[in-house]
């Protein structure tokens, strides 16, 4: 079956931004990997800010199913952190990866509203899987989520200037010490509880 034609443009739109940035990336070398016509472009994505924010909407999807595709893989929380951060170190231990595409996006292309929505929402929907792991967890979701999302967002950063992938196992063994902590924290909290009903 063919690929439709706005499909093959954002392909190669987003292989090329990943790679080499969206400012150094031309619609002249698009149009080129995608073998079309630039009105053929054009009339699928009215502008480059247009392009640039369906590649971050195309990624944004794919990354928040895979994440949420753990919880389908492993089914007790702490074991779907873990594999969160393993799923990320694999990716980062790969000559191509360059880090959040989002940062990247936002530090290049941050004066376009569009484009700085769109990572926001990225964040937030991390933050929420994590939220959502930690509730299963009969715990509290908030401030122990938030550490997770800054795990894993702080692991993205490092690797992508330290170029060392184990920087995401290091920071799975934090997530994990938070997930702990926040487990026993809740337990006693609990028990606490308990003691004063009584």
């Amino acid at each position: 079956m063919r690929i439709p034609i706005s499909e093959q443009i954002l392909t190669v739109a987003g292989q090329l931004f990943y790679k080499e940035g969206i400012r150094a990336v031309g619609i002249e070398r698009i149009v080129e990997g995608a073998n079309v016509a630039k009105a053929t472009l054009y009339r699928h994505f009215p502008s480059k800010d247009h392009l640039v924010a369906a590649y971050l909407t195309e990624r944004h999807e794919r990354v928040i199913h895979g994440l949420n595709e753990v919880t389908t893989v492993v089914e007790l929380p702490r074991d779907q952190i873990a594999l969160i951060f393993e799923r990320l170190f694999e990716k980062a231990d790969s000559p191509e990866f360059r880090g959040c595409a989002f940062a990247l996006a936002v530090a290049e292309h941050g004066d376009s509203e569009r484009v700085v929505s769109i990572a926001r929402e990225h964040k937030n929907a991390v933050l929420k899987i994590f939220q959502s792991t930690m509730a299963r967890a009969s715990t509290s979701p908030g401030q122990p989520a938030a550490h997770l999302a800054l795990l894993y967002e702080g692991a993205l950063a490092t690797v992508a200037v330290g170029r060392d992938p184990k920087a995401v196992l290091v920071a799975r063994d934090c997530a994990l010490s938070v997930f702990d902590h926040a487990v026993r924290a809740s337990a006693f909290s609990g028990d606490a509880n308990n003691e004063r009903a009584n």
